[in-house]
C-alpha cells in the first residue's frame, strides 16, 4: 500500500510534529509533500529515509503549484492520500479526487474555530461542503474537534477521533542529566518550580498563568516560575513589562524556545497548562510522560487526557488557577511522585506513538478493504 502524506508546510508544530511521529514507526511505504517549505522538520523526515518534496506555494503561484501537485500524484499513483490541515485537505484533496486517488483522508488539527485568517476560516467552511464528496474519512485528534467540526457542517458519519501518540523512550530523562541543567539555569535543589511549555500567544495564556503567579507567591514566595517557548525570553521587552506588572519578575526564568523539553520538565515540581484553547494539548501529555503533576485548564481534551489526576480550571480564571496550583504544591514531595507516576503510566497504557500507529494502520486497511 502506497501513502501520500500532503501538508501545508513543515516547521515545527503539532500536525508537522504528528506526521513525523507517526512515519518513525516505520510501518509505512510513503512520500511527503509539503505545500510550502522543507522546514525543520521535512529535514528530520527526510533523515528517516523518506521522500520529501517541498511546492514552495504562495498566493501567486496557486495554479502552477495545484498542477505540479495533480503531476505528481498521477506519476507516484498512491492508494491513499492523506493530507494534513485546511490548506492541504482543500488542495491535496481536490488533486487526489481530480486524478482518481482510491482513498483520500483529512487531518484536522484544531479545536478552536475563530482563530485564523479570513482565508482559512472561508477554507474551512467549503472543506465543511466538500466534507460529504471528497474524503474517505476524516481525522481529528480530540473529541471537542469532533463536535465543534460536525456542528459546522463536515459530514458527522466520516469522522473519527485518533489522538496524538508520544514517544515514550524520548522521556526517559535521567536524573544525572537534570542536576546540571537546574545548576545551569540557576534553580536551587530546595526551590519548587512550576512551569509551562509553548510559544507565547494569546491563545496559549501565558497572561492568565502570569496573573495566577502573583496569587501564588502569597503562599510560596520562593516557588520559581519556568516559562519555556518561542517569544519567552529576556529580549522581549513586552512581556517582562507583562511580568512586572503583575507579578514579580525575580521569580521567573525564562528559557525561550528549546530542544531539550524532556528534560526541562523533569526539572519542574509542577506543569501548568492554562491555555485558552487547544486541540489535543501535547504538551500536557508531555509533561504527563516525564512523570510530573499537572494542572490544566479545561481547553480541548485537557480533561479527556488528564483524567481523574489532574486538576482541571475553567478557562480563563486565574484565581481558580492559582488556587488548584496551591493545592498541588501543598501536597507533600512523596504525594506528588504517586500522582508523576500514575499520569505517566496512563499516556504509556493509552496514548503511546504505537497505539497512534496501530489506529492509522487500522485505518488504512479499512479502507483498503473497500477497494474490491
Amino acid at each position: 500500500m502506497k501513502i501520500l502524506h500532503i501538508i501545508t508546510g513543515l516547521n515545527v508544530g503539532g500536525a508537522e510534529n504528528s506526521l513525523k511521529n507517526l512515519l518513525s514507526s516505520g510501518v509505512f511505504n510513503a512520500m511527503i509533500i509539503s505545500l510550502t517549505s522543507n522546514g525543520n522538520v521535512g529535514k528530520d523526515i527526510e533523515l528517516m529515509g523518506y521522500k520529501v518534496i517541498a511546492l514552495n506555494l504562495t498566493l501567486f503561484n496557486i495554479p502552477f503549484v495545484f498542477l505540479r501537485l495533480c503531476r505528481i500524484i498521477k506519476g507516484y499513483k498512491p492508494d491513499i492520500v492523506h493530507t494534513w490541515l485546511y490548506h492541504a485537505d482543500f488542495l491535496g484533496g481536490l488533486a487526489a479526487k481530480i486524478i482518481g486517488v482510491k482513498s483520500i483522508v483529512w487531518s484536522i488539527r484544531t479545536t478552536e474555530l475563530k482563530k485564523g485568517s479570513y482565508v482559512t476560516s472561508g477554507i474551512r467552511k467549503l472543506l465543511a461542503l466538500l466534507s460529504d464528496m471528497i474524503p474517505d474519512k476524516v481525522v481529528v485528534v480530540a473529541e471537542k474537534s469532533k463536535k465543534k467540526h460536525i456542528d459546522l457542517g463536515y459530514k458527522s458519519s466520516k469522522m473519527i477521533v485518533i489522538p496524538n501518540g508520544f514517544e515514550i523512550a524520548k522521556f526517559d530523562v535521567s536524573l544525572n542529566k537534570v542536576a546540571p541543567f537546574k545548576k545551569e539555569i540557576g534553580l536551587a535543589d530546595d526551590e519548587l518550580v512550576v512551569g509551562c511549555v509553548g510559544r507565547l500567544s494569546q491563545v496559549k495564556g501565558q497572561d492568565v498563568f502570569v496573573k495566577a503567579t502573583k496569587i501564588v507567591l502569597k503562599v510560596f514566595p520562593r516557588v520559581r516560575f519556568l516559562l519555556i517557548g518561542r517569544g519567552l525570553d529576556y529580549s522581549n521587552h513586552e512581556f517582562i513589562d507583562v511580568l512586572k506588572k503583575h507579578s514579580n519578575i525575580n521569580n521567573f526564568i525564562l528559557l525561550g524556545e528549546r530542544s531539550d523539553i524532556p528534560t526541562c520538565l523533569k526539572s519542574m515540581d509542577l506543569f501548568c497548562l492554562p491555555s485558552r484553547s487547544e486541540g489535543f494539548p501535547n504538551s500536557l501529555g508531555e509533561a504527563m510522560l516525564a512523570g510530573i503533576p499537572c494542572v490544566s485548564t479545561d481547553a480541548g481534551d485537557a480533561s479527556t487526557l488528564g483524567g481523574k489526576d489532574v486538576p482541571i480550571v475553567k478557562v480563563g480564571n486565574h484565581e481558580d488557577l492559582a488556587n488548584k496550583l496551591v493545592k498541588v504544591l501543598k501536597k507533600s514531595q512523596l504525594e506528588r511522585e504517586k500522582i508523576g507516576r500514575r499520569l505517566r503510566q496512563r499516556i504509556i497504557d493509552e496514548y503511546s506513538l504505537d497505539k497512534m500507529a496501530c489506529q492509522y494502520q487500522d485505518l488504512y486497511s479499512d479502507l483498503e478493504s473497500g477497494w474490491s
